[in-house]
């Protein structure tokens, strides 16, 4: 029996979607077999193939603070959690700096994206772009403090959050968890898929006549506590969370592998984490989008894996009532299985003919795939899985009785860094890097680029078919990983592909490229998108490209919550070690300085019209990039194979004030929280530090904040604690800088870093710039930070 500190359980529910603005209006008309598919009323369909979507109507998405503020998929967002906390009867928390956001998402604010290049280039548009503003926008209208962070796995990413969600509840970290995901219905992914001849133009029809999918909008949200908290406010219990399985397919940036089998591994994981058996499941709601591809990899997986000892299972898709939501669909469809769960009623796949229901028997089998009508059952457990571009597999387990739930099964097993690859504006390479480290090399402008070359895939043995694939975005990911991997002496086999993981974290992800897409349809109409461009629109095909390339299929996650996304890929790196999911696991971060993206920087006035240092007190940055991956792994695996071990990592933090997105200035006391946990996490004192690798980058009210939290945590101790500031090198790369001030910490303590440039902050705040010996340093605190208040903290050790 699983112990009350693994326990999470479902206390609300939230959804907004085609068919219904409530849980309750939803339900009824998925008991009714409504579809909200209809012709698109929203877009132009000149020359399209296809113009059907499920969108949502509802006149109520502005009655929320400030929503010129914020783009649809947040209001969508926003309405369900709002919905959700009613539900769960939470309003006021006790302790507000508990309750944590996880919001997944595909495209993000694309929309805004849109109304920004066709409408004037209005700078108010800029921060409703980033997937990184919904969590943060839902956790300043609903007053949650805690941990917030967006995952950007397509459309696997509302399921992936609700894992994540629990996962944060057992590792301690939170007590309740804002879980779901949001996407809205525009051009780039309409376009995107019409590109991809992947719609059908009569309706989606999964398991059915498989022509295609058809795109919805929506949000869904789960309130996910921790039983304990649960039974102290005497909350009602919709269901517990049990287990959940991710995996990547390393097969195909848009396709899923036809056999399905790292499906299958996804829903084994889901299962054995549950600690149920296959047979305790009684319905599970499939990804079912309606494409041929997906729903016979699908019908595959199943097979495989029920077959023996659930050869009855009941399936369905119910896509054909609201469309794909993409990055909502995981949240929207566990909603739907929780409530099929609790009311004892499985839902149907709709618009079946009898001569339809004889064709799917022929390659179902025995298997229940319900058609057209709901059906009482009783349940115990359901299942709902999700697939995304990128390779991602999703599954996750709701039971009405508690499983034999595994958590930080490994929490006492040390995690050793042992690879490390850069790609930076000062060259592709740790050997490089530590080059221009030696001699001093500073930014010659206020703009910088990292650049790969066809000489970088040479060294790594990358064909060019397979560079030619990539975007920028995907060339600084597949690189500084294959060096990471090169770095650390780990090859990838067959025999332990799975055993290890990606987490990618960036701050812009897609942007540049949806841009980009976006130009292109604004040009051509949304008949010419480009079926080669469109999958470099998603966060994380970064991350899928570099799982085909190496082959790696375990966990594969990208989040995207701002700089600090590059450190927080180390904190939930070290997570899913110390919950026994992978043996090793690759950190990232990773983003990229397209001209756009400057344009973007310069229109919000903060890049630097020159090169400027950390603590010049300057209106502006450097606007850089780059990609730097981090390989860490359980101890005992590492010295198995005889790896080397830069340093150890020792805890992770974070924390959050809660101020407008796009903004900082009021949350500084927010970094002093996320470096107490860290220490806290790492079971150290503050005296143990030996020095800070931060994130100051010359903007005045950045660094002051980052001065300031410094004072109050180390007191007198900090004017003689060197502060090494790697965006005095690299520029302002978000998440890239974030894990490249982990990296340096990381080769301070290897021994490979010698000597650095350190900031010395006095008393009176004044700054002091000195050469530093590295040799005697033990324990290291590496520091990041994101708009909209959440700041986060790594401490790293020999």
């Amino acid at each position: 029996m699983t112990s009350n500190n693994c326990r999470c359980v479902v206390s609300g529910l939230g959804v907004i979607c085609a068919v219904g603005n409530n849980v309750e209006e939803t339900w009824k008309n998925a008991l009714n077999s409504v579809s909200g598919i209809h012709k698109t009323t929203s877009l132009d369909t000149k020359n399209c193939y296809a113009d059907l979507a499920a969108e949502v109507n509802c006149d109520t998405l502005d009655d929320i603070e400030c929503p010129d503020e914020k783009d649809r998929a947040s209001k969508l967002c926003i309405k369900a959690a709002k919905e959700a906390l009613n539900d769960a009867g939470l309003g006021d928390f006790a302790d507000s700096s508990r309750v944590s956001v996880i919001i997944g998402s595909c495209v993000g604010g694309v929309l805004s994206i849109e109304k920004y290049h066709c409408g004037g280039k209005d700078v108010n548009e800029i921060p409703k772009m980033p997937i990184a503003a919904i969590a943060s926008q839902v956790a300043e209208s609903c007053h949650a403090g805690g941990i917030v962070t967006n995952v950007g796995n397509a459309c696997a990413a509302g399921t992936i959050s609700i894992a994540l969600a629990c996962d944060l509840i057992r590792a301690g970290k939170a007590d309740v968890v804002i879980a779901g995901g949001s996407d809205s219905f525009a051009s780039v992914p309409y376009s995107g898929f019409l590109s991809l001849h992947a719609l059908d133009e009569n309706g989606c029809s999964p398991f059915n006549h498989c022509n295609g999918i058809t795109l919805g909008e929506g949000a869904g949200i789960v309130i996910v506590e921790s039983l304990e908290h649960a039974e102290k406010r005497n909350a009602k219990r919709y269901c517990e969370v049990l287990g959940a399985g991710v995996t990547s397919d390393a097969h195909h940036i848009t396709a899923p592998r036809e056999d399905g089998i790292c499906l299958l591994e996804a829903m084994d994981r889901a299962v054995k984490n549950s600690g149920i058996k296959k047979s305790d499941i009684g319905y599970l709601n499939a990804h079912g989008t309606g494409t041929g591809k997906n729903d016979n990899a699908e019908i595959n997986a199943f097979h495989k894996f029920f077959d023996e000892e659930n050869p009855t299972l009941s399936v369905s898709s119910t896509k054909v009532m609201t469309g794909h939501c993409l990055g909502a669909a995981g949240a929207i469809e566990a909603v739907f299985s929780i409530k099929a769960l609790t009311t004892n009623t499985v839902l149907p796949t709709l618009h079946y003919t009898a001569e339809d229901s004889e064709a799917l028997k022929a390659k179902v089998g025995q298997m229940d795939y319900v058609q057209n009508t709901p059906r009482a059952k009783e349940l115990e457990c359901v299942m709902s899985n999700n697939v995304a571009f990128g390779g991602t597999n999703a599954s996750i387990v709701f039971s009405k009785k508690p499983g034999d739930v595994q958590s930080q099964v490994a929490k006492d097993k040390k995690i050793a860094v042992t690879g490390v690859g850069i790609v930076s504006p000062l060259g592709n390479s740790k050997e490089a890097y530590l080059e221009s480290v030696k001699n001093g090399k500073l930014p010659e402008s206020a703009s910088i680029c990292s650049t790969v070359t066809n000489d970088d895939y040479k060294e790594l043995g990358i064909k060019m078919a397979f560079y030619r694939k990539l975007d920028n975005l995907g060339q600084l990911q597949t690189v500084s990983g294959m060096r990471a991997l090169k770095d650390a002496n780990l090859t990838v086999t067959e025999d332990n592909a799975k055993q290890i993981g990606i987490i990618v974290g960036t701050s812009e992800g897609g942007l540049g490229a949806t841009y980009d897409f976006q130009e292109l349809i604004t040009e051509a109409g949304n008949a010419g998108g480009s079926a080669f461009k469109f999958p470099h629109t998603v966060y994380n095909a970064a991350g899928g490209y570099l799982s085909i390339l190496s082959g790696i299929k375990g966990y594969g996650v990208t989040i995207t919550t701002g700089p600090l996304s590059g450190l927080d890929s180390i904190g939930y790196s070290m997570n899913v070690i110390h919950d026994g999911q992978e043996q090793v696991m690759m950190a990232t971060g990773t983003d990229e300085n397209l001209p756009i993206i400057t344009e973007f920087c310069q229109k919000l006035n903060v890049a630097a019209d020159k090169v400027v240092e950390p603590y010049s007190n300057s209106n502006g940055f450097v606007v850089g990039d780059g990609s730097v991956s981090i390989i860490i792994e359980n101890e005992d695996y590492a010295k198995a194979r005889g790896a080397k071990v830069y340093c150890y990592a020792l805890g992770y933090g974070n924390g959050r004030k809660n101020v407008k997105f796009g903004h900082i200035s009021g949350s500084d006391e927010a970094l002093d929280l996320a470096i107490k946990e860290a220490l806290n996490d790492a079971g150290i004192g503050i005296d143990e530090i030996d020095a800070v690798c931060g994130f100051a980058n010359g903007l005045k009210k950045l660094d002051d904040i980052e001065k300031a939290a410094y004072a109050r945590v180390f007191g007198d101790k900090l004017a003689n604690l060197p502060l090494f500031q790697v965006k005095e090198r690299v520029g302002e790369g978000r998440a890239a800088s974030a894990a490249l001030a982990a990296a340096e910490a990381a080769l301070m303590l290897g021994g490979e870093l010698a000597e650095e440039n350190a900031y010395f902050v006095a008393n009176d705040g004044s700054v002091s710039k000195k050469k530093v010996a590295t040799a005697g340093f033990k324990k290291i605190l590496v520091t990041s930070f994101a708009t909209g208040g959440s700041y986060n903290a790594v401490v790293l050790g020999k």
